[in-house]
C-alpha cells in the first residue's frame, strides 16, 4: 500500500524542536550536558520518561541499574 505525503505516517525532516531536543542531552543524575548522542551513555525509561545518564554516573550505580531499580531509589 502507498501512502500519500499528507498522510500522518509520512516520513521528512526532523522539526527544530525535535533536532534541538537531540542535541540537548543532559545527565539526569549530575546534570553534565552532551552536544550530542554519546553511545556510551545509559538510557532509561522510568516512569514513561526518558533519561540518560553520563558514564560517571553509569559506572557509580551499575549495579541499581543491572537490578532495575527507578534512579529514585539510587
Amino acid at each position: 500500500m502507498t501512502s500519500l505525503p499528507e498522510d500522518s505516517d509520512s516520513t521528512g525532516p526532523a522539526s527544530e524542536s525535535e533536532a534541538d531536543e537531540a542535541e540537548k542531552i543532559v545527565c539526569a543524575r549530575c546534570g553534565t550536558a552532551a552536544t550530542g548522542p554519546r553511545p556510551t551513555w545509559t538510557c532509561s525509561v522510568e516512569n514513561g520518561t526518558r533519561q540518560y545518564f553520563c558514564d560517571d554516573c553509569a559506572r557509580t550505580h551499575l549495579r541499581a541499574i543491572e537490578g532495575r531499580l527507578d534512579s529514585a531509589w539510587w
